[in-house]
């Protein structure tokens, strides 16, 4: 892979996180590319040492892999601009826009290029990301390794066989990151409610997360198994528990707000499809 020249057409803050993650994974900034109309956003990606266009189709020129790393609402029309280059070059192409689907890209493209559309979330930024792939049947097996090796840069990577399921991994991971941070907000304020100084709330709250998060990577419990481990019958745990469980209030809450989600999904899909 390391040997792959990969441009990514949109310099912002998920295709700077990639490119980030490419390099501290050993890939030569050398073989990377952006390509931006803000300067702004090029200088921001120039930092990081790579090469750097305001023009897409010299950007392609150069790549054996193109990222699609812009705003779905303009996906579409970057695409179109592009398919005449990227018919000729026949790059793999990544999307990691939210939303539009394989079916609408083969649209804009005009042709059948290879495609892998990438579901990732907020915390590629930091690594610590976790992403589903889904690809058409143009895709070679060297092109899947490739695409997983590249999201592998910055997290968890794994694969769909069925792009419908793409909805509800926006709903779970794609959304899942601000579920989190809602908890935490509510954990520390009730925290400072019960006396604790706002800082040690909210430090106790978030080092808590974190264990608890490694704890269900790590461990070969299922997170169902590591709660009982830690509810002692007639504990403070198990009162706080019942409360949150009573009646399965937080679970049918959940199971609620995830299929809102999974619906504006499909809504917005639907929606970018007809552009």
């Amino acid at each position: 892979m390391k040997d792959t020249n990969i441009g990514f057409i949109g310099c912002g803050n998920m295709a700077r996180s990639l490119m980030g993650g490419l390099i501290a994974d050993g890939h030569p900034a050398a073989r990377l590319s952006g390509a931006d109309p803000d300067a702004a956003q090029r200088e921001r990606a120039h930092q990081l040492g790579i090469e750097v266009y305001a023009d897409n189709d010299e950007l392609i020129r150069g790549s054996d892999v193109v990222v699609l790393a812009v705003k779905p609402q303009v996906l579409p029309a970057v695409v179109r601009a592009a398919a005449p280059i990227l018919a000729e070059r026949r790059p793999l192409i990544i999307s990691v826009a939210a939303g539009v689907r394989l079916d609408t890209l083969r649209r804009c493209l005009g042709a059948d290029l290879p495609l892998v559309r990438v579901m990732p979330n907020t915390p590629s930024l930091i690594q610590a990301g976790a992403a589903a792939l889904v690809a058409n049947p143009q895709v070679s097996a060297a092109q899947r390794d490739l695409a997983e090796a590249i999201m592998r840069a910055v997290g968890a990577a794994l694969w769909l066989e069925d792009e419908a399921l793409m909805d509800a991994v926006t709903a779970v991971s794609g959304s899942g990151p601000a579920y989190f941070f809602l908890v935490m907000e509510a954990m520390i304020r009730a925290g400072e409610q019960l006396g604790l100084p706002p800082e040690t709330a909210r430090l106790l709250t978030l080092e808590t997360a974190q264990g608890a998060a490694r704890m269900a990577l790590e461990s070969e419990s299922d997170p169902a198994t590591l709660r009982r481990q830690v509810t002692s019958k007639g504990g403070t745990t198990e009162q706080a528990l019942q409360v949150l469980m009573e009646e399965g209030a937080l679970e049918n809450l959940f199971a609620r707000a995830l299929g809102a989600a999974k619906r504006r999904s499909e809504e917005l899909a639907a929606e970018l499809g007809a552009q």
